[in-house]
């Protein structure tokens, strides 16, 4: 008795499996936007993991079934997420309909801090730019936001530091250093945010390559892009395409 009964559960596990697998088809559909690039905008499958990239200006093919959510993402666009229909399959073209990214402030809340700082006494503008160590030594050796002096004079040593320093050299290593630290703080971003066994489970780099990967994608500039975004979901995927080259260039190395 109980051998005919798993008999029977494991012919309706795949009469369904069986049904799953006919359900699924090939959705055609287009991106349109105001954006000026559409193409390599990614779609995934969040049911499947299915993932597609859309070809020029903006077709793009993927295997889905009724009631799949396809989710679209990429730098110039706002991300759209689509629950597929049966009248999605019925056309002949599917168009998704994207908006550009735009940055608005919907809200600005004021916090009251007990500590009194530069800005607080008027000394700087609230919006002055921040600068690291690196970039305010480059400025500095380039003569960026000197004036000349306090009496009103052209500051004529001043204006002549910049072509010294551009003329032994100086300015060009400070531009080296400053290179050194964003490629620094980007690779420390990379660490915190993904780490090591991400990168050997996921991604399926060696563990002893996986330093060097990080040194790659620091120099590629869609991924630095992308981080700047700080879309997490968006990074992941460039993070695995710019993987899958890393893993072809290693192997063609091997040869």
């Amino acid at each position: 008795m109980k051998i005919g009964l798993k008999i029977i559960v494991a012919l309706l596990i795949g009469h369904v499996v069986q049904a799953q697998k006919i359900s699924d088809k090939v959705l055609n559909g287009k991106v349109v936007s105001d954006a000026v690039n559409l193409d390599g905008i990614y779609v995934i499958n969040l049911n499947t993991d299915q993932t597609a990239t859309t070809a020029n200006e903006g077709f793009f093919t993927i295997n889905a079934s009724v009631g799949d959510t396809l989710m679209f993402a990429a730098l110039p666009i706002k991300g759209l997420k689509r629950v597929i229909t049966e009248v999605d399959f019925d056309q002949k073209l599917v168009l998704i309909k994207l908006e550009p990214m735009i940055h608005r402030l919907d809200e600005v809340i004021i916090k009251q801090y007990k500590h009194i700082n530069a800005v607080d006494l008027g000394i700087v503008a609230p919006t002055i730019k921040k600068y690291t160590p690196a970039e305010r030594r480059l400025r500095t050796a380039n003569g960026d936001g000197i004036e000349g002096n306090t009496d009103g004079s052209s500051g004529a040593s001043v204006g002549l530091d910049p072509l010294f320093n551009w003329m032994s050299g100086r300015t060009a290593l400070l531009k080296k250093e400053l290179e050194v630290e964003r490629k620094e703080t980007l690779l420390q971003r990379i660490e915190n945010q993904f780490g090591i066994s991400y990168c050997i489970d996921k991604l399926k780099i060696p563990a002893d390559y996986v330093k060097g990967f990080w040194y790659y994608v620091v120099d590629e500039p869609k991924f630095v892009a992308a981080m700047k975004t700080k879309n997490k979901v968006m990074t992941a995927f460039v993070l695995a395409e710019l993987a899958t080259k890393y893993i072809s260039l290693q192997q063609a190395d091997a040869k």
